[in-house]
């Protein structure tokens, strides 16, 4: 079982196995409260909040709010926490986690200053712990936990994998992954942000030997190289379980932001004919259409029977 698994469901023999502990940060706000209460009625294990100057009281009544994250490391024993803060504040928010012993950070924030982002990364980096994010809708496991902002309604449990850069995309996509019969055993946003904690690569490297993984889609955009480092990874250690991808933004002009801070094509730089071509060297067919992705799958997957 890989890392990211075992952090997310456990193993058989923990007294927490498929429930574990997640904190919010954030709980108490606006946005971190909304999202709260629709992780628990998915049936995520929120075990603790936090909220400067709030510790002692109770969120819904239920879930125990700390002053400090250290203080809900201390009282649950929670490896995973997902931040709500705004991004101003989402440095100090993130530290504070690593150093409380946080293994899996979702940070849900989009437009956090690069300079914090790198901090942040290389503090995890020391402590061996995984970020998500920032601006990421989050990870789930279907039906188990889930774990960001996304609804529930696309998601059923099965055996592919969803690697997305793009929030609505994923939804989308694994909306249309099942009403075709394809669940998903584990979907990951990446993340919209110039910088991310857990590159497509990284992503990948997560969930490519899940011993039940049936197929991936790969979720890309226009902007930056990740989609064609994570092509060119395909083809050097030989993966071939059926894969299939998406590129939003195709018909952008050349050197013009799309919506997320890192879709931005410079010349050929990041632009979607190059990962196309990329994507075609490793023989991984590209959709024209989020629809499109649960046909090209069936037929990998005809082909590798």
């Amino acid at each position: 079982m890989t890392e990211i698994f075992k952090l997310l469901r456990g193993d058989p023999g923990d007294s927490d196995y498929k429930k574990k502990g997640v904190i919010v940060q954030g709980i108490t706000g606006a946005y971190g409260s909304v999202h709260a209460r629709n992780m628990i009625s998915y049936g995520t294990n929120i075990i603790a909040g936090v909220t400067p100057g709030k510790g002692g009281q109770k969120f819904e009544g239920k879930v125990p709010i700390y002053n400090t994250v250290k203080e809900a490391v201390d009282a649950s024993g929670a490896k995973i926490s997902i931040v709500f803060v705004p991004a101003k504040f989402f440095l100090g928010a993130a530290k504070e986690a690593l150093e409380a012993g946080i293994k899996l950070l979702v940070a849900i924030p989009e437009h956090i200053p690069v300079r914090d982002t790198m901090e942040v990364l290389d503090l995890a980096n020391k402590k061996g712990a995984i970020i998500i994010g920032p601006n990421t809708p989050g990870i789930m496991i279907p039906e188990l936990i889930k774990i960001g902002i996304m609804p529930p309604m696309p998601f059923k449990a099965g055996n592919i994998a969803v690697l997305s850069k793009s929030g609505t995309l994923l939804y989308e996509i694994a909306d249309a992954l099942t009403n075709s019969g394809f669940g998903q055993s584990i979907t990951i946003g990446i993340g919209g942000d110039p910088i991310n904690g857990t590159r497509m690569i990284d992503a990948f490297d997560m969930i490519k030997d899940i011993p039940d993984l049936e197929g991936l889609v790969i979720v890309g955009e226009i902007g930056g190289d990740s989609e064609e480092i994570l092509a060119q990874h395909i083809i050097d250690i030989g993966f071939k379980k059926p894969t299939v991808a998406y590129i939003a933004g195709r018909a952008a002009p050349k050197e013009k932001r799309m919506g997320h801070a890192g879709a931005i094509v410079m010349g050929t730089y990041g632009s979607a004919e190059s990962k196309v071509s990329m994507f075609n060297k490793a023989n991984i067919p590209v959709a024209k259409r989020p629809s499109q992705v649960p046909v090209l799958l069936a037929g990998k997957m005809q082909q590798s029977d």
